[in-house]
Formats: C-alpha cells, structure tokens, sequence
C-alpha cells in the first residue's frame, strides 16, 4: 500500500521560510518521478514543482521559481520543498504526490497523493 504522507506546514510571516516533506513508504521511490501541487479551496489543484526520478531534472512554476527548490533524498525515500520568500499568495494546501519515472507539471499523470499540510502565510 502506497503512502505519502506531508509534514513542515505551518503559519508562516510574509518573507519567511518553510520546508515541507514527503515520506513515501510502499513504492520502489528512487524509481518514481515526485510533484508538488497546492491547492486553494474553491480553486484547481496547481502545479508547483516536480522532480525526476533521479533528482537531476526539476521543474516550477513560474510563480515560484527563484523561491522555491524541490529535492529528494532516495537513501530516505523523502521527498522535500524549500520554499523561501513566502507570500501571502502562496497560502494554500500543499500536496506530494508520485509517478513512475518522468516528471510532469500535469497533477492528472500522477499516481499517488499525500493527504496534504497546510502552509498559511500573514502578510
């Protein structure tokens, strides 16, 4: 059985840093592509980075690029996202989630999703 589970959200001052993580248990993780998405309630599900399987391709979206850096560390089967110089706009709930091999900005191409951590941010 496939988990993922997030953990690092937290209530957060505009400017500040968070760092988010994933535990995947389940999988064989070095060998699934990693996303994380974030979501505000009433909205769609939005991109926010992605890694390859073996960590050397990663991708953001244009809103948090420069910010934000997506990493893994196989040896732990955690997946991370540092996320610095938060703006209120970034205030949504963030989501891990796993595919096979490639990644992908499209959330409808992965497999499997975490349950969620919420990152709040005051301006």
């Amino acid at each position: 059985q496939v988990q993922l589970v997030e953990s690092g959200g937290g209530l957060v001052q505009a400017g500040g840093s968070l760092r988010l993580s994933c535990a995947a248990s389940g999988l064989t993780f070095r060998t699934y592509a990693m996303g994380w998405f974030r979501q505000v309630s009433g909205k769609e599900r939005e991109f926010v980075a992605a890694i390859g399987w073996l960590g050397g391709i990663t991708y953001y979206a244009d809103s948090v690029k420069g910010r934000f850096t997506a990493s893994r560390d196989n040896a732990k089967n955690t997946l991370y996202l540092q996320m610095n110089i938060l703006k209120p706009e970034d205030a949504a709930v963030y989501y891990c989630a796993a595919r096979k091999f490639q990644a992908v900005t499209d959330p409808g191409q992965y497999d499997y999703w975490g349950q969620g951590t919420q990152v709040t941010v005051s301006s």
